[in-house]
C-alpha cells in the first residue's frame, strides 16, 4: 500500500505526535514545571506536590487504560474516542492559565493539569494502536520512530516560540530581551502562565490533518457501544489470565512498566531539578529543554533506522543502560561539586554539564520511546491491537506513581531534591533484568503488512 492516500494518512497519523507534544515539553517539563516551583518557597516541597499529581493521574490512567483498549477493539470507532479525550487534553492544558501568582487555588490547578495528562495519555493509546495498519513489520519501527522525531520537533518550535516570544524570566522578559506578547503583564506573570492557553490552542489547529488525513480501515466500526461496554471485561479478564502464557508479552510490559516510569520521572522532574539544585529559571530551564528535544528528535529519527535494522530490543536495551548512567551521575550535579569535584559558587561547570546529560536523556529517551512502540506491535495480536496498547498503558501507569511518590517520599524525608532521584536508578534496573526474557523475533509475524491489511475508508 503505496497510494498518496496511504502516505497522507501515515503524515496525518504523524500530526497526532506533533499536536500533543508540547503538554511533555512545555507543561511536564521546561516550563510549567519550574514555574511551579517559584510559587513555592521551598523546592522540595514543590517536587512533592508535583509528585502528589502526576502520581494520581497515573493511577487513574493505570485503572481505566485497559478497558478501555479492550472496548475500543470490540466497538471500533478509535477516531470518536480521540476526539473525545483530546477534549480533556485542551481543557487540562487551558487551565494553567489560572495559576496566577497573585492568589489562586493550587488544588484545581494541579485537578485539571492531571486532567489534561490522563487526556493526552488515553488519545495516545487509540493513535499507538494504528500505527501496525501503517506499514510492514519491517517498516513500523522507522515510522514510529520518524512520528516522535516529527512530535519532537513540533515540541522544540512550540518551546521556542513560548521562550522568544512569551515565557518571562524574573525581569519580566523573553529570552530575545523582550515583554511579553499580546500585551500579556510580567508582573502577573501572564507570559509564562499562557503556556496553559498556548499549549491547548496547538492541539486543536495541528490535529486538524490528522482528523482530516486519518480514517478506520474499513471493516473496524465493531459493535454498538453499549455492546462493546459490556463485552469488554470479560475479553479484558480472558487476555490478563493468558499473560503468563505469553512470557516474551508478559516480560516486555513488566520491563517497559519500570523503565518508562523511571525516564519519566527524568522528564518530569527534570525542570524542577534543575531550578531548585541549580537556581534555573523559567528562561535557564527553557535553553536546556531546547538542547534536550533537538537531541530527542535527532536521535528518535535515528533510532527509529536502527530498529528497522536490528529490531527493537537492542535498541531499548542500549538506551536504558544510557539512561541508568546518566541518572547516578545527575545525583552528583550541584552548585558546589560536579561528579565529586568541588566548584566555585560562581562556576558554570554544573550548568554546562546538566545541559550535557539534558541532551543524553533526550537522545536515549527519544529512541527508546519509539522503538518500545515498534515492540509493543510485534508483541500484539493484530485483531486486539487497541487492547494491547491499552495493556501498554497499564504498564506504562501502572507502578506511574512509584516515580513520582517515591521521589516525593524520598524527598520529603531527606529535604534533599538530590537523594530524592535515587529511586528512578533502581526502577532503571528492573527494566533491564526483565528485559532478558523479552523475544521479539519469536513475535515477528504479528504484525499487519500493508498488503493484509485494509485499505483506509
Amino acid at each position: 500500500m503505496t497510494s498518496a492516500a496511504h502516505r497522507k494518512r501515515i503524515w496525518g497519523w504523524f500530526f497526532f505526535d506533533w499536536a500533543s507534544q508540547p503538554y511533555n515539553t512545555l507543561l511536564l517539563t521546561f516550563i510549567f514545571a519550574p514555574y511551579i516551583k517559584e510559587l513555592f518557597s521551598d523546592g522540595a516541597a514543590a517536587q512533592a506536590a508535583w509528585g502528589y499529581t502526576v502520581g494520581a493521574a497515573g493511577v487513574v490512567i493505570a485503572l481505566l487504560a485497559p478497558f478501555l483498549g479492550a472496548m475500543a477493539d470490540k466497538g471500533g470507532h478509535r477516531i470518536a474516542w480521540i476526539r473525545v479525550f483530546s477534549v480533556l487534553y485542551v481543557l487540562g492544558a487551558g487551565g494553567v492559565w489560572l495559576a496566577d501568582p497573585g492568589g489562586f487555588d493550587l488544588t484545581l490547578v494541579l485537578v485539571l493539569f492531571a486532567m489534561g495528562i490522563v487526556g493526552m495519555e488515553f488519545a495516545t493509546i487509540f493513535t499507538n494502536s494504528m500505527l501496525p495498519d501503517l506499514g510492514g513489520p519491517d517498516e513500523i519501527g522507522g515510522i514510529s520512530g520518524s512520528g516522535w522525531a516529527f512530535g519532537y520537533v513540533g515540541g522544540l518550535v512550540a518551546l521556542v516560540i513560548m521562550l522568544f516570544f512569551f515565557a518571562e524570566s524574573a525581569e519580566g522578559t523573553t529570552l530575545l530581551g523582550l515583554t511579553p506578547a499580546l500585551g500579556l503583564d510580567p508582573d502577573a506573570r501572564e507570559g509564562t502562565r499562557f503556556v496553559g492557553p498556548f499549549t491547548a490552542l496547538w492541539y486543536i489547529v495541528f490535529m486538524v490533518p490528522f482528523f482530516l488525513w486519518v480514517k478506520e480501515p474499513r471493516g473496524h466500526a465493531g459493535e454498538p457501544l453499549l455492546n462493546a461496554v459490556r463485552d469488554a471485561w470479560p475479553e479484558l479478564r480472558g487476555t490478563l489470565k493468558s499473560l503468563p502464557r505469553t512470557p516474551s508479552l508478559f516480560a516486555f510490559l513488566a520491563s517497559s512498566m519500570f523503565y518508562r516510569d523511571a525516564l519519566n520521572g527524568l522528564y518530569v522532574f527534570g525542570g524542577l531539578y534543575a531550578a531548585g539544585v541549580l537556581g534555573w529559571g523559567v528562561i535557564d530551564t527553557g535553553i536546556f529543554g531546547i538542547i534536550a528535544v533537538v537531541s530527542a528528535a535527532l536521535f528518535a529519527w535515528i533510532g527509529g533506522k536502527a530498529d528497522n535494522r536490528f529490531g527493537p530490543k537492542p535498541v531499548i536495551l542500549f538506551c536504558v543502560l544510557v539512561l541508568t548512567a546518566i541518572c547516578c551521575a545527575v545525583i552528583f550535579v550541584s552548585r558546589s561539586s560536579v561528579l565529586g569535584i568541588p566548584v566555585q559558587p560562581d562556576s558554570s561547570l554544573p550548568d554546562l554539564t546538566f545541559y550535557v546529560m539534558g541532551a543524553a536523556i533526550g537522545a536515549a529517551g527519544g529512541a527508546l520511546q519509539s522503538a518500545s512502540r515498534t515492540m509493543m506491535c510485534r508483541q500484539s495480536d493484530p485483531e486486539r491491537t487497541t487492547q494491547a496498547f491499552g495493556l501498554y498503558a497499564l504498564a506504562g501507569k501502572a507502578t506511574s506513581f512509584l516515580a513520582p511518590l517515591s521521589i516525593g517520599l524520598v524527598t520529603d524525608l531527606t529535604n534533599s531534591q538530590q537523594a530524592g532521584i535515587a529511586p528512578l536508578i533502581l526502577l532503571f534496573l528492573l527494566g533491564i533484568v526483565l528485559l532478558n526474557w523479552v523475544k521479539p523475533e519469536r513475535e515477528r509475524a504479528v504484525c499487519p503488512s500493508p498488503e493484509r491489511s485494509s485499505p483506509p475508508a
